[in-house]
């Protein structure tokens, strides 16, 4: 009995809300990619496996699948689905509730070959496979998994219907025993000299840069709809009425004078911590200093340093009038 076959003995609902990617999927992605495209500018493509919970794709799993594609013809390319085949059959032999939900690709983005490389998934999935993109670059700002589910859609009255791809939500989980292994890997990573309140400064940081990008791509989008490069979708905009409408109104006395006192509140206390640290250290300075100070004495001695030693006043007495200088 074939993966394929199995796959059409098992009646799946074909309509999927969100994505849960677990972190050895993250890991074993990002070694994927570090073994075979590191530096060769170039993406990789794999095997998600996992469960499906509801309307929930539970992503605990993955492999890496031989992948070639020309850059010169887009349209050219090679994913070695025999290989696909054996692995999941050996996967299966270890974890038999984990299925083939979909497939991977370390992107950044959409590619023309992702819609084909899903409809060749279709023979190994009980339903539409589920598309992550997951980013591996070290600069990347934000979440680095993107989930799209291929749909149907006709674009224009007349025309025939078509695949395309739609985004669907997705965020990252991580099981108990996963949790602790992900600490033991940051333990490397993480300074533990930091402060909690530098760490917390550089998060922000990360966040106010992820939002920055995010709005030069609502910006971008809104150009080309405005010179009429792309057609308007009318849910995005839908999206972006939503967002404006939850914006609170700057414009109100009571509210800006609310965060003008919590924000010198916050000043203050910072100041005066500051001038409290500042008179902690150096009153621990003072006291090392006078502790440590005959310490200092014996090892100069010890050293062969000659310690001067406070000059006295010479007393002379004259030989000639017998009177003392």
């Amino acid at each position: 009995m074939s993966s394929i076959d199995l796959i059409k003995a098992t009646n799946l609902s074909s309509d999927m809300g969100d994505v849960v990617v677990h972190p050895l999927v993250l890991l074993s992605v990002v070694d994927h990619f570090n073994r075979v495209a590191k530096g060769a500018n170039k993406r990789v493509v794999g095997v998600l496996l996992g469960t499906r919970e509801g309307d929930t794709a539970d992503i605990t799993n993955s492999f890496a699948v031989p992948f070639e594609e020309n850059k010169d013809k887009p349209t050219v390319w090679f994913l070695d689905h025999n290989f696909l085949d054996t692995m999941y059959w050996m996967f299966k032999k270890v974890n038999t509730r984990q299925n083939i939900l979909g497939f991977y690709s370390t992107g950044p983005k959409i590619k023309e070959n992702d819609l084909k490389i899903a409809s060749l998934f279709r023979q190994f999935c009980a339903s539409e496979p589920v598309f992550v993109i997951i980013d591996v670059r070290a600069d990347m700002e934000g979440q680095p998994v993107v989930a799209y589910l291929a749909k149907d859609e006709m674009e224009t009255e007349g025309k025939e219907i078509s695949k395309v791809f739609k985004h669907i939500p997705s965020r990252i989980e991580a099981t108990e025993e996963e949790g602790v292994g992900v600490e033991h890997l940051l333990r490397d990573i993480n300074d533990p000299s930091t402060s909690t309140l530098a760490a917390s400064i550089r998060g922000k940081i990360k966040g106010l840069a992820g939002l920055s990008n995010r709005l030069a791509e609502i910006t971008a989008y809104l150009d080309l709809v405005k010179a009429g490069t792309i057609p308007v979708n009318n849910q995005i905009i839908y999206n972006l009425q939503d967002v404006f409408n939850l914006l609170p109104n700057l414009n109100v006395e009571g509210l800006i004078k609310s965060l003008l006192t919590k924000t010198n509140d916050m000043h203050h206390s910072i100041y005066i911590s500051s001038l409290v640290r500042s008179v902690i250290a150096l009153h621990n300075l003072l006291n090392n200093l006078l502790k440590f100070s005959d310490v200092d004495d014996v090892l100069d001695r010890k050293a062969g340093v000659d310690i001067a030693q406070p000059s006295k006043p010479m007393k002379t007495e004259a030989k000639e009038n017998g009177t003392k200088e």
